[in-house]
């Protein structure tokens, strides 16, 4: 990795940064996102914003564009993992950050303090501790930023990786923690990885392999975990948290969800997909268990119930018995015919 300078608060010394967010239809939520990008305190000219679009129809591009984004990268692909692709083989930044469109940067130094951890040259990521909490908020997108993951099954697996009221904790994988001022040195154990790599994650461009730059998908998760494994070990988790506007609604929630096991089932069959799962078995099944007896989950709603007093985290037991179907229903499908999700009329 390369060194970087040790001066992070001098302008001119900062590390440049390429902002990559891939878009679909993302009118609902990208005026937002870009408006908390354009708020930064950190010099602009470090700064480089690359928007994969997947061709959007609706007001995506002219958003964009009121923003003083120009140059959008097509995306013929479509997906979020392949916008980040294309995003990133054009990124000409020392640091890299991941930001989805349904994600907010929470404050003007949000930038400034994510980086900042980079000062440890063994430092290779860096993200957010955990999602916001906005009480104003519809009660699924609240669930979610409690939950501290986009759905419970990582929760119950332990693989999460934002801080959860469910667990008190940001993930349940082994780890050694060094507290930091602003933020918390975190060395990752290789056989047991969080789901690192997404919705604001940071890292150092020069990490990343030739063979991963030339590949038409950019799965953040199976990226991160390949360089864990790979001996990239220390990674940051920043006290300042991100909005991840996830779901507004449990009819989204599904489609999401859907999309999710659809996409993984597909290119899983092709070998694309490298993650591991099959280590967090036992986890699966936890959360199975749980989920058909029902009880479990009341205990957990409780306990997330007694830290927040917020009555959005009753949603764990239907959210929890819609994420076992669809991903019962799309393993099954994925098995016997695998294809991606169908992104026809997709809006965020």
């Amino acid at each position: 990795m390369t060194s970087l300078p040790r001066d992070l608060t001098n302008d001119d010394r900062r590390p440049t940064v390429s902002i990559v967010i891939p878009t679909l239809n993302a009118e609902a939520y990208l005026d937002e996102c870009l408006s908390s990008v354009m708020v930064q305190d950190y010099p602009r000219d470090r700064v480089e914003l690359l928007i994969a679009d997947g061709g959007s129809t609706d007001s995506t591009i002219e958003i964009a564009r009121r923003h003083g984004i120009s140059g959008v990268i097509p995306n013929p692909l479509r997906t979020g993992e392949s916008g980040k692709a294309f995003a990133i083989r054009e990124a000409t930044g020392e640091i890299i950050l991941l930001l989805d469109s349904d994600n907010i940067l929470v404050g003007s130094d949000w930038l400034t303090r994510i980086v900042a951890p980079f000062i440890d040259p063994e430092v290779w990521g860096s993200q957010s501790k955990s999602f916001a909490y906005r009480r104003s908020d519809p009660a699924l997108i609240r669930y979610n930023a409690l939950l501290g993951a986009g759905d419970p099954l990582t929760v119950y697996a332990g693989n999460y990786d934002r801080l959860s009221v469910f667990t008190g904790t940001w993930t349940g994988c082994a780890h050694v923690e060094e507290r930091r001022s602003g933020w918390t040195r975190v060395i990752i154990d290789p056989d047991a990885i969080p789901t690192l790599g997404a919705n604001g994650f940071a890292f150092r461009a020069d990490v990343l392999p030739d063979e991963v730059r030339d590949q038409p998908y950019f799965f953040d998760i199976d990226v991160a975990a390949g360089l864990i494994r790979g001996g990239h070990l220390v990674v940051a988790l920043v006290d300042v948290p991100i909005v991840h506007l996830f779901c507004r609604d449990v009819a989204t929630y599904r489609r999401k969800t859907r999309r999710r096991v659809d996409d993984f089932m597909c290119h899983r069959s092709t070998s694309a997909r490298s993650y591991g799962w099959g280590r967090q078995r036992r986890g699966i099944v936890r959360f199975i268990v749980s989920t058909v007896l029902v009880f479990p989950l009341v205990i957990d709603a409780m306990r997330g119930w007694r830290r927040t007093h917020d009555p959005a985290v009753f949603l764990h037991i239907l959210i929890a018995w819609i994420t076992l179907l669809t991903y019962v229903g799309g393993v099954i499908r994925g098995f016997r015919a695998p294809s991606e999700f169908d992104r026809s009329g997709w809006r965020q």
